[in-house]
């Protein structure tokens, strides 16, 4: 490692840079602060597309004409000298990393071409690889050439749990056949019990480990610089204002460089929430009280909820294809886009897609072709939940969980381009 010493006599400032105590600093001398960088990391962050952080010279255009940013301590002017010094630690327990949301005004306003908005964005996906459990699953979902591996395993799964599915349904005291219930089943040799069974396994699994990989994040953010003050509001305030400005999207909205990006967005949240909330009406639909008269499954194409799942797929699809077409055309505002970005995009398009064309399948009464379609729809269908916690579809919720701690902590973002007296100050 190598190491190198940087002199201050504001000790406070040092104090967020590095790990000394407060108690340690002196107004009438200067402390030496020991910075032992990180060189793997450093290495880990330019291989990611953050390179660019080396032409950074600190003159805070990014901070300033950042729309989000905090008055006090503003990003991403501090995480990229952070980079720089290899300050792996110190990054990985920034909740600021989290604030960011990649509008890249910041890379588009840099008079160096510096980019913090690619750098923000690996730093985000090594605290994923960072705070994860287990760790390694997280590396080799990160790493393409697991890709394959990672594939085939939710295939042989499935496949072994439709080869034995007489067997698993006689030791549950489930009947084989799907039952008088289900007018015609998208595919009678994967019963509708069976994919509960199973995807409600794995996704507890997922569940176990995402909870346990956001624990570790949180006690990250507590260990970090910016826990010096005790909570100013309560978690559960704090949940509720997060989950307002997410659905919102009230802080991507003010960004200029990536403003088209603010409805792909919209456009695949409330696709997404739409297809979960139809998913937990199917599988709950053998207790949920608010189900009164006999469920049947599949719905008709003109049922309420078969409209809503495809309005939702739609919309999901609608911004999948918005942000792969943005990206793919390498504009300022865009971003680096890195196997983090495609794979998510990809896996979570197929869905959708390979969803549709059982659903016209099945509408025809296609056979075999429907049960191999729907067979690959539920293997990508796995792949997306049981690689939940190790990809970049975690980082909703790890940003969820830093927004709460900033939010609990009075951390007032969103207000770095206005000066007290109220006057606009950012920089264009």
């Amino acid at each position: 490692m190598e190491s190198a010493e940087i002199e201050s006599t504001e000790g406070k400032k040092l104090e967020s840079a590095g790990r000394m105590p407060a108690e340690a600093f002196t107004e009438d001398r200067p402390v030496p602060l020991l910075i032992e960088p990180d060189l793997a990391f450093i290495r880990t962050i330019q291989g990611l597309g953050g390179e660019t952080f080396k032409k950074c010279f600190q003159c805070g255009t990014c901070s300033a004409t950042c729309p989000i940013s905090p008055r006090e301590d503003p990003f991403p002017r501090k995480e990229m000298a952070w980079a720089a010094w290899g300050m792996r630690g110190r990054l990985l327990r920034d909740p600021d990393i989290w604030l960011c949301h990649q509008c890249n005004d910041c890379s588009v306003r840099c008079p160096r071409t510096g980019r913090p908005g690619d750098v923000m964005a690996a730093i985000r996906r090594e605290s994923i690889i960072e705070y994860s459990v287990p760790r390694f699953l997280a590396r080799a979902v990160n790493s393409p050439g697991w890709a394959p591996v990672l594939l085939a395993i939710p295939a042989v799964l499935l496949g072994l749990a439709v080869g034995f599915r007489e067997s698993i349904g006689n030791a549950l005291g489930f009947l084989p056949s799907a039952g008088n219930r289900i007018a015609f089943a998208y595919s009678s040799m994967i019963p509708q019990w069976l994919i509960m069974i199973f995807f409600g396994f794995f996704t507890l699994l997922a569940i176990v480990a995402l909870t346990a990989g956001l624990v570790r994040f949180w006690k990250g953010l507590k260990n970090g610089g910016q826990d010096g003050q005790e909570p100013v509001k309560g978690l559960a305030a704090s949940l509720f204002s997060v989950a307002v400005s997410v659905l919102k999207h009230e802080h991507f909205s003010s960004c200029e460089a990536a403003r088209p990006r603010y409805v792909s967005h919209m456009g695949m949240m409330f696709g997404f929430l739409a297809l979960t909330l139809v998913t937990i009406w199917v599988m709950t639909a053998r207790i949920n009280p608010l189900i009164t008269s006999d469920f049947v499954y599949p719905f008709n194409f003109w049922n309420p909820w078969r409209i809503l799942a495809n309005l939702g797929g739609l919309a999901l699809l609608g911004g999948c294809l918005w942000m792969v077409l943005e990206r793919l055309e390498e504009s300022d505002g865009s971003g680096r886009s890195t196997y983090f970005d495609w794979a998510f995009l990809g896996v979570l398009s197929l869905v959708v897609v390979t969803g549709f064309i059982s659903e016209m399948m099945h509408y025809l009464r296609l056979v075999p072709h429907r049960h191999v379609v729907y067979f690959i729809h539920l293997v990508l269908v796995f792949n997306l939940v049981i690689y939940l916690p190790y990809s970049k579809f975690a980082r909703i919720f790890y940003r969820t969980v830093a927004m709460v701690f900033a939010e609990s902590r009075g951390r007032q973002w969103g207000a770095a381009a206005t000066t007290e007296d109220g006057v606009d100050s950012q920089v264009h």
